[in-house]
């Protein structure tokens, strides 16, 4: 039997992409993880790139499959939703965990992400320490924890 989810690592071989317009929440985001981890972090600023970087496009032809997504809702261009919406459209990318970031309070927003099967919705209107907080329990959760699964190419 193939083992089709990615073992748990503590020395981070996951490549985690951010997808965030705001380089000062970029740097807040990338700061508060562990060395180990921001060092495996890549990030991009539109949803365009976002699709580039997964279906390793233009200058991310060599661009490793993100193995977990944070994705800003209020993107220029291709929005959040969007881009969700057709990274859930492909086979070969539905499988990778998406965590939707909001700085909104609309619980619309927050049905919506999870409606177009975001694995879950952070908040970043929080104070930067509860922020820097839950981003922390994020990469305990969904990179030590949690298996995710390997790329499809791979099963």
């Amino acid at each position: 039997m193939t083992d089709s989810c990615a073992t748990p690592h503590s020395g981070y071989s996951q490549t985690l992409l951010l997808v965030e317009d705001n380089p000062g929440d970029a740097r807040l985001i990338k700061e508060a993880f562990s060395p180990a981890l921001a060092d495996r972090l890549r990030v991009v600023s539109t949803g365009d790139e976002a699709l580039d970087f997964v279906n390793q496009r233009g200058e991310y032809v060599d661009a490793q499959r993100p193995d977990l997504i944070l994705l800003d809702w209020h993107l220029p261009g291709i929005d959040g939703g969007n881009v969700l919406a057709e990274l859930n459209s492909d086979s070969n990318h539905r499988r990778i965990p998406v965590i939707v970031l909001t700085g909104s309070q609309s619980a619309q927003e927050v049905r919506d992400a999870y409606t177009k099967n975001a694995n879950a919705c952070i908040s970043k209107t929080a104070e930067p320490d509860e922020l820097e907080e839950t981003l922390r329990v994020l990469e305990n959760f969904w990179l030590t924890a949690v298996r995710l699964p390997s790329p499809a190419n791979e099963v």
